[in-house]
């Protein structure tokens, strides 16, 4: 089943951003655009490469209304390490959310249930909390 003109759940999670831990809801997608970056895991060897793209292009997206939340199913205290041990990481400006109860990963029907972990997904959700597209990749697939 699509999930294009889904409606984003209402929800509640933590992220690391900025420094410091923050939550994040449905409340905060709305009036913009967004784009819901799942990935599988922190401490990896793709993941970086995809985030560290992600920042370099942060200020476009910006410029465009548009905020970048990147999700996996580690927690917000696993992000916040990984930023301040990676010279690469460190760089990120963007809110990184924790969904270690999965509950988004589910959601954006993106868990891996052999693996436990996300899979690559890309959303981007219009003004109104709709995602308007997506695209997830296997599992090997970076």
């Amino acid at each position: 089943m699509s999930l294009l003109y889904k409606e984003v759940d209402d929800f509640e999670a933590y992220a690391y951003h900025q420094k410091q831990f923050k939550k994040v809801t449905k409340k905060d997608l709305l009036g913009k655009w967004t784009l819901f970056f799942f990935y599988p895991a922190d401490f990896t060897f793709v993941c970086p490469t995809e985030l560290e793209d992600l920042q370099e292009k942060y200020q476009e997206f910006k410029k465009v209304n548009c905020e970048i939340y990147v999700i996996s199913t580690d927690t917000h205290f696993a992000h916040k390490t990984w930023h301040d041990i990676s010279k690469n990481i460190s760089k990120i400006e963007y809110p990184m959310i924790g969904d270690p109860t999965h509950s988004l990963t589910y959601d954006f029907d993106v868990f891996d249930e052999n693996d436990g972990l996300a899979q690559r997904g890309s959303f981007i959700i219009d003004p109104e909390g709709k995602i308007v597209v997506y695209e997830v990749n296997a599992g090997n697939v970076g």
